[in-house]
């Protein structure tokens, strides 16, 4: 007989799967309050720390009902969204299946340790997107060929959650298109301001910045002009704008973004 955590992960695969054929058909419209994916991220993240273990033992069904309603988007309904609802919602989808992917492989100490290749994970089309996308696709197509690529907002950045320690924290809420401002404000001032992702050296006047501004530099200079003026507000420290400043990128720590205490 197969164990109880191994017929709740098949239901939810097949949920995906059943998601992928009836969206052609049907367009269910959206909860934008998002209200399953808070209530789910609310009982088991904390401090950004994603309880997989609990979620896989018993949030699989939970977990697979929400993703299929973000599948089963049809266009007709967004394009009737605001800008807002629609980085909101392509945030959730992001995060919600980069957790459902962890769970495929768990345990596992890195998102990088699926699949063959270096960064396969991402690449990976899994999530069903019918009506909106023509099938399948991967987390680099939602972050880079959809949100980065229509909609000029750097702040996604903050949001998105790649399963990794030196990811932003995951919220213990969904992003809703009317709190998106407040959201990604918060989000910004909690990541600039962890000392262990980002901090400003006062005596040798030298930003030290996650890897993340290196990798999306031109999305945040764009915006602002400078790396150190767009993240000046975010760290309250406005002497990072000085003559002479110097920039430095951390290491990115890729372990898993769990809260098991095994979890290496």
């Amino acid at each position: 007989m197969p164990s109880r955590r191994r017929q709740l992960a098949a239901l939810a695969g097949c949920l995906i799967v059943l998601a992928a054929g009836s969206a052609t058909a049907t367009c269910t419209p959206l909860d934008q309050t998002h209200a399953a994916w808070t209530a789910l991220l609310a009982r088991r993240v904390e401090g950004g720390r994603v309880d997989y273990d609990a979620i896989q033992r018993r949030e699989q069904e939970t977990l697979a009902e929400y993703l299929e309603r973000l599948s089963a988007v049809c266009p007709s309904d967004y394009e009737r969204w605001t800008p807002a609802e629609r980085i909101a919602f392509w945030i959730n989808v992001y995060n919600a299946f980069t957790i459902r992917q962890v769970l495929d492989h768990y345990p596992v100490r890195s998102i990088r340790s699926i699949g063959w290749l270096p960064g396969a994970a991402f690449r990976h089309r899994f999530i069903p997107m019918p009506a909106l996308k023509g099938g399948l696709v991967s987390l680099d197509d939602v972050e880079h060929r959809t949100l980065r690529s229509d909609f000029r907002e750097p702040r996604i950045h903050f949001a998105l959650v790649c399963a990794a320690r030196s990811c932003p924290p995951l919220r213990s809420e969904a992003y809703r298109g009317q709190d998106l401002e407040r959201q990604l404000d918060d989000q910004g001032r909690t990541f600039l301001r962890d000392p262990t992702k980002n901090r400003y050296d006062t005596a040798s006047e030298t930003l030290h910045l996650s890897a993340i501004f290196r990798w999306f530099r031109k999305d945040f200079e764009s915006e602002a002009g400078s790396l150190a003026s767009f993240v000046a507000p975010y760290m309250g420290v406005p002497a990072v704008s000085a003559p002479g400043l110097r920039i430095e990128f951390l290491d990115y720590d890729w372990r898993l973004n769990d809260q098991r205490r095994g979890n290496p």
